[in-house]
C-alpha cells in the first residue's frame, strides 16, 4: 500500500516546517511518553511478580522506548532548515526513521506468526496473573490514546515517520488483543485454538503494514514524484498567470515535511530580463502561499525561440502535457 501524499488534508509542504513539527513532535513526544511508562510500570510488576511472560514484555517495551526515540529525534533533525552541508534540508531523515520502524513491525509479524503456528499445531493454555491482566490493560489504554494522536498528525503532515511508529503500536495493540482473544476464548470455551487464529490473523495485517510504511519511505528515499492530484494543483497555481504560455518539465518531490519543486516557463520572448523575473517571482509567491515548505526552481524560456535543452527522458511528457 504506497504512502499517499494526496490523501491528508495537508501532507507534505503544506505546513512551514515548524508548524510540521508542532502536530509531529506532539506524536513522537506522546510515543516516548508512553513507551517509558509501560517499560517502568512492566518492571516494578515483574521485581514483584518474578514473571518470565512479564520480562519478555518489559524487554519488549525498551525496544519500542528505542524506536520512538529514534523518530521523536528524527522528525526534529528533519525539521532542521538547509545548511551549508545538506543544501536541500534535513527531510530524508524522516524516511530513514520510517523504514526502521517498517523492520520492527515486520520483526513483530514474524514473531507472531511463528507463535501462532506453534500454537496451533500445539495448542497451550493460556495463563494470566492479575497483574499481567492488569498491565495489559493499562497498555491498551496508553496505546489507543498514543493512536488517536498519531492518526491526527499523520493526516495533518504526511510524516512518514510518525506513520511508522503509529505502525509499530499498532502491532503492540494487535500482540495485546491476541491475548485478550487467548484468554476470552480458553475461560469461555476452551478454545484453546482460538488465540493462534488470531496472532495469524494479526501477523498478516502487520506485514501488510509494514510494507505499505515501507513503501511510503521507500519513495522517498527514491524521489518518486508526488500524486498526479498534487502535480496538478501544482501546474494549476504555478500557471495562473495569462502572462505564462505553458509550464513544462515539472519535476517534484517529497522529503520529510518539506517537498521540491522544479520547473520550466514558457514566456514571451520579447520581454525584458526584468519583466520575466517578475513572473517568476509571482509564480513563485502562489506556490509558496499553498506549500509554505516548498524549496522551488524555475527556469525561463524564451517561447519558441529557445534551444531544446533540459533531460531527454522528460521530453515525452512535456510533448504530450505541454505541447
Amino acid at each position: 500500500m504506497p504512502h499517499d501524499f494526496a490523501g491528508s488534508p495537508q501532507g507534505p509542504g503544506r505546513l512551514s516546517p515548524k508548524d510540521a513539527l508542532s502536530h509531529t513532535g506532539q506524536a513522537t513526544a506522546a510515543s516516548v511518553a508512553v513507551a517509558l511508562i509501560l517499560t517502568l510500570t512492566k518492571a516494578v510488576v515483574w521485581w514483584m511478580s518474578g514473571s518470565v511472560a512479564l520480562l519478555a514484555s518489559m524487554a519488549d517495551s525498551l525496544l519500542d522506548l528505542t524506536a520512538s526515540l529514534t523518530v521523536y529525534l528524527s522528525v526534529r533533525y528533519a525539521a532542521e532548515p538547509a545548511d551549508a552541508e545538506h543544501r536541500y534540508g534535513h527531510g530524508k531523515a524522516e524516511a530513514f526513521a520510517g523504514i526502521l520502524q517498517a523492520i520492527f513491525v515486520a520483526m513483530s509479524a514474524v514473531l507472531l506468526l511463528r507463535e501462532g503456528i506453534e500454537h496451533l499445531i500445539d495448542p497451550v493454555e493460556v495463563r494470566a496473573s492479575g497483574w499481567a491482566i492488569a498491565v495489559m490493560g493499562l497498555s491498551i489504554v496508553l496505546t489507543l490514546g498514543l493512536l488517536v494522536v498519531q492518526t491526527r498528525a499523520v493526516k495533518e503532515t504526511g510524516s512518514v515517520a510518525v506513520e511508522g511508529d503509529r505502525a509499530h503500536y499498532f502491532s503492540d495493540l494487535g500482540a495485546n488483543a491476541v491475548v485478550i482473544v487467548g484468554i476470552v476464548g480458553a475461560t469461555a470455551g476452551g478454545l484453546l485454538w482460538l488465540d493462534a487464529v488470531a496472532a495469524l490473523a494479526v501477523s498478516l495485517w502487520l506485514f501488510w503494514t509494514a510494507w505499505g510504511v515501507a513503501r511510503g519511505a521507500g519513495d522517498q528515499l527514491m524521489d518518486r514524484e508526488l500524486p498526479d492530484e498534487a502535480r496538478e494543483n501544482i501546474r494549476t497555481l504555478a500557471g495562473n498567470d495569462p502572462r505564462i504560455i505553458n509550464i513544462h518539465e515539472l519535476r517534484t518531490r517529497a522529503s520529510g515535511p518539506l517537498i521540491h519543486i522544479q520547473f520550466h516557463l514558457a514566456l514571451d520572448p520579447h520581454l525584458t530580463l526584468s519583466e520575466a523575473h517578475g513572473i517568476l517571482v509571482d509564480c513563485e509567491r502562489r506556490l509558496i502561499e499553498a506549500y509554505p515548505a516548498a524549496d522551488i526552481l524555475i527556469h525561463a524560456d524564451p517561447h519558441g525561440e529557445a534551444e531544446p535543452h533540459g533531460a531527454e527522458f522528460f521530453n515525452a511528457e512535456s510533448t504530450s502535457k505541454d505541447a
